[in-house]
């Protein structure tokens, strides 16, 4: 066995959280190595032990991997080099696994308070397009994870998204509306929420209005589920939607309330609209 095997195989077997803070330290040696075992050519299981590794130890990042605050410094070849051809969707169900497995990362990285608002929105430039695809995979957990990484990316972002890129985002969490799962569905809606806070926080807003009437429409829909608790999510995200275009609202509301099972969320969603200002 060559040298570098013999480094790959040990780090793919030993406990990398065993070594706490030393991690830190070691990082001019950690993630090059990291970059060579994880790129998509290496072997499937090492990688998956990896990622899991990573994950671990992202979510105690201040005693292990960042206990000396340089890990940010390494943030492009995690995400650029490391994340991302993980990312990238391949035939196979192993290949599903470490999708899984990466996106469970990128959720310890963004959710870790190692990075500022500015560090997350560079992995967001980077990594949301394979994010929005990842909310399409068959597992459950993953496209769950992918709809909380959007949320944490859009409400660091606030109004600062490119509009172009913020209107390709809605339409994908609204398929999810329409998921298997009342978990992946619930946190397509409240993604959807911070997806209506960018726009009301960006500028120009007649941009979106054809956007938001689509989405004011497909949500109408949603409204009238059989589940109470999605009804529930789904007359939020109307709500906070409803100060963008609130005669727009009103009117796609009017002209399918009578479709409803019973008016009375259409009726409460009216009533809102009556008492709140439009958004200016």
């Amino acid at each position: 066995m060559t040298g570098g095997a013999r480094e790959k195989a040990h780090i793919a077997r030993s406990p990398a959280t065993a070594q706490g803070p030393a991690l830190g330290e070691a990082l001019p040696h950690v993630v090059p190595t990291l970059r060579a075992c994880l790129q998509p050519s290496q072997d499937p299981q090492m990688r998956l032990k990896l990622f899991s590794i990573l994950s671990t130890v992202l979510l105690r990042a201040a005693d292990t991997i960042n206990s000396q605050g340089q890990f940010p410094s390494y943030l492009e070849t995690v995400t650029k080099d490391i994340l991302a051809p993980n990312l990238q969707w391949h035939a196979g169900r192993t290949a599903a696994a470490i999708r899984t497995a990466a996106v469970s990362c990128l959720w310890a990285l963004t959710s870790s308070e190692v990075l500022s608002a500015e560090q997350i929105r560079d992995v967001q430039e980077t990594l949301m397009p394979q994010v929005l695809t990842t909310l399409e995979e068959d597992s459950k957990m993953t496209r769950l994870i992918s709809c909380r990484i959007i949320n944490t990316f859009l409400k660091t972002s606030g109004g600062m998204t490119d509009p172009e890129k913020l209107i390709k985002i809605y339409p994908e969490l609204l398929k999810r509306l329409d998921d298997v799962s009342n978990d992946v569905r619930m946190a397509a809606a409240s993604t959807l929420v911070t997806w209506l806070q960018c726009v009301k926080g960006a500028n120009a807003k007649s941009y979106y209005q054809s956007s938001v009437q689509y989405l004011y429409r497909e949500l109408l829909v949603h409204l009238d589920d059989p589940e109470r608790a999605i009804q529930d999510a789904i007359l939020e995200v109307l709500k906070e939607g409803s100060g963008l275009f609130p005669d727009l609202l009103v009117r796609e509301t009017e002209a399918v309330i009578h479709k409803h099972r019973s008016a009375t969320y259409c009726e409460q969603l009216l009533q809102h609209v009556q008492a709140v200002p439009a958004t200016q």
